[in-house]
Order: C-alpha cells, then structure tokens, then sequence
C-alpha cells in the first residue's frame, strides 16, 4: 500500500510523507540500537567489466588547455529524434535544470558553489580543490522553478545556501527522513521511499533506489547520522516519455529492476565520476560507477541516450585522476565495447532538447 501522511516539525516546514510499505528499505544490523537505511543489493559486486590499463588515451574530440584538465570536447553529436519533449541543461557536476513538457522548471541537486561550512573550509584544508564557479541559472530562471529534487544528503548534492537562495516558492522532493535538513523557514517538502510516486503538473514523478549511502555529520567517537536519510534516483514520466536521474550511485541490480519497473528509458542522466581513490581500494567504485559500469547499466535500463555527467572544469575533481580523465575513459570504453547506447555529450551549460 502507498500512503501520503501530512507532518509537521518545529522548523515549521509543510512535510508530505510518500511511502510505498511493499519496498522496505530500513534494516536493523546486529549490534545497532536503531535501523538505518541500506542499499537493496549490499555486498561484495561483480563488475561485467573493467578497465585496467591505458584507460584514459588522448581522444580528438576532447581538446585540453591542460593535461585532463580545461577541457571542452567538440565531437559531432547526432542527437536522437525522441520527442519527449524534456529540455536537458547541465550545470555542472550533478546539478542540472530541466524544462518539462508542460512547460514547468526543476532543479535536480542544485549546488552553486562550494560545500557548506564548515566542509568547505575543512575540505581545502585537507588538499581538496576549490571549485570553480558553476554555470548557474539567471535570477528570472530561478524564480521560475517550479520544483527541486534532491537524490542524497551528501554536501555536493544538498546545499542549505541554495535552498534559502532559491527560495520556499518551488516544491521540494527528497528522500525520506530529509527534511529535518533544510534550513529554517517554511519549504513545502515531500519525502518519498523507494518506488512511491505523484504527480505534479502532467508529469508523474517516481523515487528509486541507488548503490549509495547516506551522511552529513560526524563527530569521532560521539554522533554520526549514517544511513539516518534515504536515498536514490529519480524517473519523470509524461505521456510514456521517460527521463532518469541517477543521483550518486555505484553498479548494481538496481538498474535492472528500474527497466523492469518503467521499461526502456528515453533519457539517462548518469554519473561516471568520482569512482577512483588510490587509497580507498574498491570502496569508491562500489558508491560511484566507473565510465564502462555506466555504459553496462545505460545498456541494461535501455537507455535511448546517455548523457554523462559528474567530470568536468567546474567540478571538484573528487575521487578522480583528474577533472576529464572520466570523460576520457568513457569515450574509451565506449569504442571498446562497442556501445550502441547513444551517448550525448555535454559540456557545462549547454543543453538539449530530445
């Protein structure tokens, strides 16, 4: 059964709760006082492939001021005739503005800048990178937005900054349990679990699982709110249309039971970054899909283009060999295994119409 139960908090927000009881998603491990949210496939993975060596050779189409870093790629593009009517922009790194076929404007994991504090500060402090200034909507897009969506907590994902920037005008979708981390003020938030829908305007909206993980704070030895929040990707639907937000994930099942669920899918929106530490081992890949384990699951959702995204010179370059060096690799590996999914490449702030 999918039920909608209206809450409220002292944060005075408007919270709906959307909650399919047929997915559970919440597991008490042995020894925890209290369930947490868990992946729906946990383990040990098994990678249909894998690059292992040369991963990441000059391409012509990707023309670098320097080594996999300034980039811009120039190939010919054919875009594919799908006439779904969604207007594709990518922002930069996992943030993009999406037009819909009724004319409304979303969000998908707006971040403008860096992370909140004090992770902005710590972050640098730690070697990290500043990023540079995303290309970002106008102050007359922004005050069209209709709807925000969030897929996860994470601080490149969710920034409290945006949200007071962007205002309590536009209706905002998150993951279960989310909502207590918005900023104060009176936002109209719906949380949804796995597999819950609605609707808003003509187009119906559906919450689906991820390979991620969930966490904002942490204090050694005292509190940490690991797996407190949900959550997942997002599929919009009009008219037997579908576009597909991942959201941070790594490879697993999932991608098989969301074609199952919602057949092939028009348009993919999916990461192939941050999956490379060389102290980490596989942990990075098991959170975040290399290039080739994106272009197996675009295979296995059916996607009828894939449009990459998490690479790029206003990212921060997290997890990676370099800013591009995903890119590189995805066009590798795509001429490798002969991918016949269409993969439509943007550079930050250009966009599409399919």
């Amino acid at each position: 059964m999918i039920f909608a139960l209206l809450a409220g908090c002292a944060s005075q927000h408007r919270v709906t709760v959307i909650n399919n009881e047929n997915y559970p998603v919440k597991y008490a491990e042995s020894g925890q006082s209290e369930a947490i949210f868990s992946n729906a496939y946990p383990g040990k993975k098994t990678y249909p492939v894998t690059c292992e060596k040369s991963c990441y050779p000059a391409h012509p189409d990707l023309i670098c001021e320097e080594p996999d870093d300034r980039c811009h790629y120039i190939g010919k593009q054919i875009s594919p005739v799908l006439q779904t009517q969604f207007t594709v922009q990518w922002l930069g790194h996992a943030s993009f503005l999406i037009k819909t076929p009724d004319e409304q404007t979303w969000l998908l994991d707006p971040v403008s800048g860096q992370f909140d504090w004090p992770v902005n500060w710590a972050f640098v402090v730690s070697g990290g990178r500043n990023r540079n200034t995303p290309n970002w909507p106008t102050a007359a897009e922004l005050e069209a937005v209709n709807a925000v969506f969030y897929s996860h907590i994470h601080y490149d994902h969710f920034n409290k900054s945006d949200i007071q920037a962007i205002g309590a005008k536009p209706n905002y979708f998150v993951p279960l349990e989310f909502s207590d981390y918005f900023p104060s003020g009176n936002y109209n938030i719906t949380e949804m679990s796995w597999y819950a829908q609605t609707k808003l305007g003509e187009v119906n909206i559906h919450f689906v699982p991820a390979n991620h993980f969930s966490n904002r704070m942490w204090v050694p030895f005292l509190y940490s709110d690991y797996g407190k929040t949900l959550w997942g990707g997002w599929v919009f639907e009009h008219q037997g249309k579908t576009l597909y937000f991942a959201g941070d994930t790594g490879y697993s099942k999932h991608f098989k039971d969301i074609q199952e669920k919602y057949g092939e899918i028009d348009i993919c929106l999916l990461p192939i970054a941050s999956y490379y530490h060389p102290e980490e081992g596989n942990w990075f890949r098991y959170v975040h899909t290399t290039p080739e384990d994106a272009l197996v699951a675009a295979q296995e959702l059916g996607c009828k283009v894939m449009i990459p995204w998490g690479y790029g010179n206003k990212s921060w370059g997290m997890g990676d060999v370099s800013a591009h060096a995903p890119l590189k690799r995805l066009l590798y590996m795509k001429e490798r295994l002969n991918s016949k999914v269409p993969a439509y490449i943007l550079n930050e702030g250009e966009s599409i119409s399919l």
